[in-house]
């Protein structure tokens, strides 16, 4: 099974899964992140988002099914995808090799993740780089909040606003997974 964190840059991804690996120690965190920073290294990304790469795509697709398929174990993806095209790829992918996915997405205020955004340090060792990511960021929080309306009927949409504990419980409720608190 997979669990699929997903909402956009600031909504709190990493930190639920943060949460939940304490709680659910069989599950293993796979980050799509990690394949897009090898492939920026290996290939131009036109875009300047590794997303808009086929290959990236793939690979996290391949990924996924091989931890499952070999480990056996839930795989936890905190991951912001809300391009309408790509989440029925990599989803459709997932479904025909026949990985049971759990997708939720968590809502947050635009002045929450502003907030949140502004209060991160991307690179600190480079304040014009750290700027750059922060409004990269910014950028696509509008994207994200009018993608809800455009992902999977199944997706259940988490409140951002509640405490990192109180949405493991509710993804663990869910999916019937870890040892609860």
């Amino acid at each position: 099974m997979i669990v699929w964190v997903n909402g956009a840059f600031g909504s709190g991804k990493s930190t639920l899964v943060d949460e939940l690996r304490p709680r659910w120690p069989e599950a293993l965190v796979l980050d799509p992140e990690m394949v897009g920073y090898v492939l920026r290294e290996i290939v131009e990304v036109p875009t300047g988002d590794f997303q808009d790469l086929r290959l990236w795509r793939r690979q996290v697709v391949n990924l996924a099914v091989g931890l499952v398929e070999e480990y056996r174990r839930p795989v936890l993806v905190p991951m912001t995808l809300v391009d309408p095209g790509y989440v029925v790829e990599i989803f459709g992918a997932l479904k025909d090799a026949g990985v049971v996915v759990h997708h939720f997405f968590l809502k947050v205020s635009e002045e929450v993740l502003v907030r949140r955004i502004d209060g991160r340090s991307f690179t600190p060792d480079k304040p014009e780089q750290d700027e750059r990511v922060r409004q990269w960021c910014k950028a696509r929080i509008e994207p994200c909040t009018a993608a809800m309306d455009t992902l999977p009927g199944d997706t259940v949409f988490l409140d951002g606003g509640l405490t990192p504990q109180e949405l493991a419980d509710d993804v663990l409720a869910r999916v019937g997974g870890g040892s609860g608190r």
